[in-house]
């Protein structure tokens, strides 16, 4: 039996330990928020409690193994509470890092450092309250532009158009480079917002991007049965907010109001052109403008360099040789020694950022166990820190964590605040709420502190 440790609670980061548990080794998981579940608890969209309960109760098993140790509140980076050299101190025989995509992927376009300019991850951590996003400003005005043709997207437009509790909203805007033949997101998603789309402009659109989409034998004709079959829905009739598409468009410049907000977003105009079987979009020298007062980029996500492994062009770099096999994908890679960090691995997200939902997180996740377990086999076997011994150490660095014991607490009292509110569900919004809420339950049980 050896000693793993998993940096991220996430899906994968708890498919991988889980699959070490099994196989019988010590598996200590280092969370920077306090409860578990990552995009999964924090990006599922927030009526969808029954999927999300689902997953809760999978990581709550998972987390119920005895071999299985649990420190939430727990930020790992070079500029993080807990650096990684601080980690391998405690002397683990492998580490797994499964922290996502935290980085911000931006375009560098000019004032896209103005306010109400806003990145898809951060904007859904906003509504679905996770520490510290969910008490920052993400005010968002009557016109908003979206960046990107994903469920991602279709989650936001739904929220600002259906859901916002301070829903001011009148037109969202969805900013596409490519065609409506490119539409990523699934119907089903769309559904739900699919009566505030203005078919007139719609209709408008297609028609200003008819030529272009031909030179590649696109046919606007076919759109409702490639990937808009609400067009072959009866028209519900004109309905606010309205919810437009701009394709072939691409963001150049956020022109930046007086108050230091976005006030306009200058477009190029794309051609579509044919490429390895595919579209690609190629820019042109004409250009539109938008009114809008807000902005969000749903365009994906980025590695955060913070972390402190090796980093190349917004990803943590792995084998790039891989010895012939498909460890190497997993193994982290220090190009500036020319090495593998042996023992050191990426899994989920923070292997390959924005790829795929949960089931492809975990399929990822457990596929990089299985070459941590082969790596395992041939490790010696070294005396590695205790939970307890690490909970110890991280007291005295002044760390409040959260363990397997206080989730149990948090979710008492949660489950305590949806009833007293009438609630499906209650979340607290804010580190300093969930921690005293921990301790209330604590006292109220007469329980001692204890790790796990």
């Amino acid at each position: 039996m050896k000693t793993v440790f998993v940096i991220g609670a996430g899906p994968a980061g708890l498919f991988a330990a889980n699959k070490l548990a099994q196989a019988g080794h010590q598996v200590l998981i280092f969370n920077r928020d306090i409860k578990p579940g990552g995009l999964a608890e924090y990006g599922i969209y927030p009526v969808k409690e029954k999927m999300k309960s689902g997953l809760r109760k999978q990581f709550a098993k998972i987390l119920s193994h005895p071999n299985v140790h649990y420190f939430g509140h727990v930020p790992v980076g070079k500029e993080y509470d807990v650096p990684i050299e601080l980690l391998q101190e405690f002397r683990p025989a492998a580490m797994i890092f499964a922290v996502g995509a935290q980085g911000t992927k931006k375009l560098g376009l000019p004032g896209e450092d103005a306010r109400g300019v806003y990145s898809a991850k951060d904007f859904v951590y906003h509504y679905n309250l996770l520490p510290p996003f969910s008490k920052m400003d993400f005010s968002t005005g009557k016109r908003i532009a979206i960046v990107g043709m994903g469920n991602v997207m279709v989650d936001i437009a739904r929220w600002l158009m259906l859901d916002d509790p301070n829903r001011q909203t009148e037109e969202v805007y969805v900013v596409a480079r490519r065609g409506p033949f490119e539409a990523k997101f699934d119907e089903k998603e769309f559904v739900y917002i699919e009566d505030y789309l203005d078919r007139a402009d719609f209709q408008d659109e297609l028609k200003r991007i008819r030529d272009r989409l031909a030179a590649v034998g696109q046919d606007i004709s076919k759109v409702a049965e490639a990937t808009f079959p609400v067009l072959a829905k009866p028209d519900p009739g004109a309905r606010m907010p309205r919810l437009r598409f701009r394709f072939l468009s691409s963001p150049c410049e956020i022109k930046v109001g007086a108050d230091g907000r976005i006030e306009r977003l200058v477009l190029t105009e794309n051609l579509l052109v044919a490429r390895d079987g595919g579209t690609a979009a190629k820019p042109t020298d004409r250009t539109f403008t938008l009114d809008v007062d807000t902005m969000i980029f749903a365009i994906g996500d980025v590695a955060d360099p913070r972390v402190g492994l090796p980093y190349q062009s917004g990803s943590y770099v792995t084998n790039p040789a891989g010895n012939g096999n498909e460890s190497g994908l997993y193994e982290v890679f220090d190009p500036q020694r020319g090495q593998v960090l042996a023992g050191t691995y990426v899994v989920g997200w923070a292997r390959r950022a924005s790829e795929g939902l949960v089931g492809i997180a975990r399929q990822d996740a457990e596929r990089g166990a299985v070459h941590v377990l082969k790596y395992l086999e041939n490790v010696s076997e070294q005396p590695a820190a205790t939970a307890e011994e690490i909970a110890r150490s991280f007291a005295r660095q002044g760390l409040q964590v959260v363990d397997k014991n206080d989730l149990n607490f948090l979710s008492r009292a949660e489950e305590k605040q949806a009833r007293e509110r009438g609630l499906a569900s209650f979340k607290f919004a804010d580190n300093e709420s969930m921690l005293a809420a921990i301790e209330a339950e604590k006292t109220h049980s007469g329980s001692p502190a204890s790790t796990g």
